[in-house]
């Protein structure tokens, strides 16, 4: 997907291949009853989700596969064995199907990020 210019998330939702949908929809409801206190956004052409004003987590559906975006660099160390299997960017999860995401390792990503601010990089 091109990065998208929907002005909220609903309607980025709602230009994602239908295959997708569901599992992107997922994500979301994870992110929103996970992060309290954060907002969400769109930021880049993808949701995104800011505390402070500063973006700690997103997720796009990109041409070949749907990212999770984690930008709290503690997170990822703290999870470097849980994560040591994934195909992952310097703070990009990728999945290259709906079937493929695992959602116990997001929400406990998500509940670490929540915990407590931290370094982005």
């Amino acid at each position: 997907m091109v990065q998208s210019r929907a002005k909220d998330v609903d309607g980025y939702l709602a230009e994602v291949p239908e295959e997708r949908r569901d599992a992107l929809g997922r994500l979301r409801r994870l992110c929103l009853s996970e992060l309290a206190g954060f907002d969400e956004v769109m930021a880049y052409g993808m949701p995104a989700y800011e505390r402070a004003g500063v973006a700690e987590i997103a997720f796009a559906s990109q041409k070949r596969y749907m990212s999770f975006y984690l930008m709290r660099s503690d997170v990822r160390d703290a999870f470097a064995e849980r994560l040591s299997g994934q195909d992952m960017g310097k703070s990009c999860l990728r999945f290259p199907g709906p079937g493929s995401i695992d959602f116990d390792l997001v929400r406990d990503l998500l509940k670490a990020t929540a915990a407590s601010p931290g370094p982005i990089r």
